[in-house]
């Protein structure tokens, strides 16, 4: 049995590492970052308007392009989730020891975070070319100040993407 001071001072100690831990971010990316090959790092939020509501954020970085590119997602304390990678024909999806493959990157990204995000477009986005994709509208309005929102209306369910980029 602990003693009460060793058992408050434990409580405390971890309370400071959860405090802590809210404010660990991914890590950043190496060299310089161009507007319009990226990389591009932040976190991105997913919100899903089903039954029930289902979300997910994550920290990210993104590189590469629509036809060949990684996308890594983090947890808040920098681990990563998932790591993506595809190229033509082929995408690859690493996350928690597994491997999987497909044919689609934007069948693995709905697999890794629970809903479709459009890759291709969302390069587009962060470049800040409002690419139309069937179902989306992307406001990019707020692109300067490292801010992008697209939403999904169609097909249902209704799903809101928000990415802040890192500065």
């Amino acid at each position: 049995m602990m003693p009460r001071l060793t058992r408050h001072g434990a409580a405390c100690l971890l309370a400071g590492m959860v405090m802590l831990s809210g404010c660990a971010t991914a890590p950043k990316p190496a060299g310089p970052i161009d507007a319009q090959t990226g990389p591009w790092s932040g976190r991105l939020a997913l919100q899903v308007e089903d039954n029930q509501t289902q979300s997910f954020s994550a920290g990210f970085e993104l590189k590469g392009s629509a036809r060949a590119g990684e996308l890594t997602l983090f947890n808040p304390l920098g681990g990563t989730l998932a790591a993506l990678t595809w190229g033509p024909g082929a995408a690859t999806l690493r996350s928690n020891g597994q491997t999987r493959e497909s044919d689609s990157i934007d069948a693995l990204v709905a697999h890794a975070t629970g809903s479709a995000i459009p890759v291709a477009a969302l390069f587009d986005w962060l470049r800040g070319t409002n690419t139309p994709v069937p179902g989306w509208q992307a406001d990019l309005s707020l692109l300067g100040q490292g801010r992008l929102r697209a939403q999904r209306l169609q097909p249902t369910p209704p799903a809101d993407l928000r990415v802040v980029l890192d500065r």
